[in-house]
């Protein structure tokens, strides 16, 4: 192995403001967005709908959807300042609109959100990849057969993936692993939504209610309803790293109007799919719904497809792991150099050519982060590897202050909005209902978090 120092990445082209020069398209972004947003949220939705019922559940998503998009809408006008100036990062962004001392607020529940979703996917993968051995398992031994298999090898195995894998330099390196996964998502989110379709026909009816499951008592129901949004709000906002993705775009166009078109189709797509996944889902199982559309075995065949799923699900979410670690690591990296300017331990490249393998360049710094990164979402993992519960945390924490609260209030700045304007009322009036969803959310998936552990 050759070793060689080096002071600086080459990072290929650059722009005149010594960044990776922009190349992103209109179908990069929505690859981006699609792998961002279509991850383990998606298998829950069934089991969403079933706890809100036939009315509720459906609007639920839509309306979840059309906030999204809004959000979407107003923060990507964030990205350039009046006088041009590009906001590289959500950070960026509230420290240029909002000012230091929200910045810090934002950062820790940015890099909070960005962490606790690389946990659920250690979670959903490991879930993934036990179903394709129980499914066999069933497939050999009946269907009543005691196919019992652990977590721990497969989480394991999934952070040893990420170990190399977080050695991808920077987002501006990973389009074809976002494309990769944008396409596995697709593939199981269909073969989930035709499972479901398929069930539905053989039973002969649409099973479920205009209320949902019913449960033991009004406040268990509650609990199970705010859980549900919980579940629903992680499943759709991409907004924390959706300035990183815009920051990859070439223009002209210019880069808010590429990134408003592709939120649209993205949205209007990953819609379309959660749909089809929740509603054909409660109409094939009812009260029965699994927590976990493909992994929660309400389907035991075609076996082999219920294994091609939940590899696809492997693939994406291996792509979506990174996706989400991505502006973790250029946090904590761009901190580091900026207070150790002269460190070699922080600032080095190091050229490694291994025998049958083109060079590439290491840095001391990434490799000790992001393998200690990697293998504390790993550990956490394996410590609360409740799924559903996992996800509604999440979902609610990172629903109102990250999507709705902090895009709202640039705008504002931006658009030099005053106070009690129609625009402004509006804006404030859709703030403050979504944050009355977040608490509620958060508050049902902290009790099941809770009850799962200890109860």
């Amino acid at each position: 192995m050759a070793v060689q120092h080096s002071l600086e990445l080459d990072n290929g082209s650059c722009d005149d403001d010594g960044h990776p020069a922009r190349t992103g398209t209109l179908w990069s972004c929505v690859a981006h967005i699609i792998t961002a947003v279509i991850g383990s949220g998606v298998l829950s939705l069934a089991w969403s709908t079933s706890q809100l019922g036939w009315l509720a559940g459906p609007i639920a998503l839509l309306i979840f959807a059309i906030i999204t998009y809004l959000s979407a809408f107003l923060l990507s006008d964030c990205y350039r300042t009046n006088d041009g100036t590009q906001n590289k990062s959500y950070m960026d962004a509230v420290r240029m609109y909002l000012g230091r001392k929200r910045t810090w607020m934002c950062a820790l529940l940015q890099n909070l959100s960005l962490y606790g979703t690389d946990i659920a996917y250690v979670i959903t993968t490991s879930t993934s990849m036990r179903a394709i051995q129980k499914s066999n398992c069933y497939h050999r031994e009946g269907h009543k057969a005691a196919c019992s298999y652990g977590d721990t090898t497969y989480m394991l195995l999934f952070g040893g993936v990420q170990v190399v894998m977080s050695q991808i330099p920077d987002f501006h390196n990973m389009e074809w692993l976002s494309v990769v996964a944008a396409i596995m998502s697709f593939t199981y989110s269909f073969i989930g939504f035709g499972l479901g379709f398929a069930q539905v026909i053989e039973n002969g009816r649409i099973q479920g209610s205009i209320t949902g499951v019913p449960a033991d008592s009004v406040a268990d129901k509650l609990w199970l309803v705010f859980q549900a949004l919980g579940d629903i709000a992680f499943a759709y906002p991409y907004s924390i790293i959706l300035l990183e993705i815009q920051d990859t775009l070439k223009s002209p166009p210019p880069e808010n109007k590429t990134m408003k078109t592709a939120s649209m189709i993205a949205i209007f797509v990953t819609t379309f799919f959660y749909l089809c996944c929740g509603c054909f889902g409660y109409a094939a199982f009812g009260n029965n719904t699994p927590g976990n559309l493909l992994t929660g075995f309400g389907f035991y065949e075609p076996y082999w497809l219920i294994d091609f799923a939940n590899a696809c699900i492997v693939l994406h979410l291996v792509g979506g792991y990174q996706i989400f670690s991505q502006p973790v690591f250029a946090f904590v990296e761009r901190w580091f150099t900026n207070k150790f300017p002269s460190s070699g331990f922080v600032n080095n490249f190091y050229t490694i050519k291994l025998p049958l393998l083109p060079s590439f360049q290491m840095n001391p710094l990434k490799i000790c982060f992001r393998t200690a990164y990697v293998a504390s979402t790993t550990v956490i993992a394996m410590i609360f590897p409740y799924f559903n519960q996992v996800l509604g945390v999440l979902g609610a924490l990172n629903f109102w202050p990250l999507a709705i609260y902090f895009p709202v209030e640039m705008y504002f700045v931006q658009k030099k909005i005053q106070p009690w304007t129609r625009k402004w009322v509006v804006l404030r009036s859709f703030s403050f209902f979504c944050l009355l969803v977040s608490i509620v959310g958060l508050i049902g998936s902290i009790e099941g978090l809770i009850s799962a552990k200890f109860g």
